[in-house]
């Protein structure tokens, strides 16, 4: 069975929601965050030696990373489902989408959590992050307004990935105000029974609430 390490307030929600929708049985264990410097605790170097979550256990595979995660999971156990056909144009954005959330989307958020915990210059965050924030979630809010999920009006495993970028957006009132369909897609993901379910398992996670 798949066993989830699971962080509170981390990605590793979106592996639970993933599992949920897909209707597979798993467990998790679970870690808390250390209150002070907001990191994982050194227990989870056990698991992977970088001691980050998300990663799975399963069958005598260790995995993690979140864009592994979800292919290893669909492929292994999805039966076709969230996946477009393997040689379509549509698997080829599936693919895109599924790499585009960590490799483009979320390295700026990441480099303006970091800088304004640690009092980095405001130049910096004025010069290049904002700039770049602004430039991905104005793409991304453009391609929204095309179809309802990101591979058109199919849900996919690439809606799973993409929504932890779009969930810390949405926790700033001045980013989300200006792009509607970003927050029309929170509320679709926040509706589905599988995300709800995921959330009872799972505990805590602030991002839930990004737009209430």
């Amino acid at each position: 069975m798949i066993v989830v390490h699971h962080l509170n307030n981390s990605r590793s929600q979106r592996v639970l929601w993933l599992l949920e929708e897909l209707g597979i049985d798993y467990e998790i264990k679970f870690y808390e965050r250390d209150q002070k410097t907001m990191l994982a605790p050194t227990s989870l170097r056990e698991v992977h030696p970088l001691g980050k979550s998300p990663v799975i256990t399963d069958a005598g595979n260790t995995v993690a990373e979140s864009g592994a995660i979800i292919e290893y999971i669909v492929d292994r156990y999805g039966n076709g489902q969230l996946i477009p056909p393997s040689g379509t144009p549509e698997r080829l954005r599936y693919t895109y989408w599924l790499h585009y959330a960590e490799g483009s989307a979320m390295p700026p958020l990441v480099m303006n959590l970091v800088f304004n915990r640690f009092g980095v210059g405001d130049s910096v965050n004025e010069g290049f992050i904002a700039p770049q924030i602004k430039l991905h979630f104005d793409y991304i809010e453009g391609e929204l307004r095309k179809s309802t999920w990101f591979l058109g009006e199919e849900f996919t495993a690439a809606d799973i990935q993409m929504s932890f970028p779009l969930e810390i957006v949405a926790m700033e009132a001045e980013l989300i105000s200006s792009r509607p369909k970003i927050k029309q897609f929170i509320e679709r993901i926040h509706a589905r029974p599988a995300y709800k379910r995921a959330l009872e398992r799972g505990g805590k996670y602030d991002f839930a609430n990004s737009i209430q």
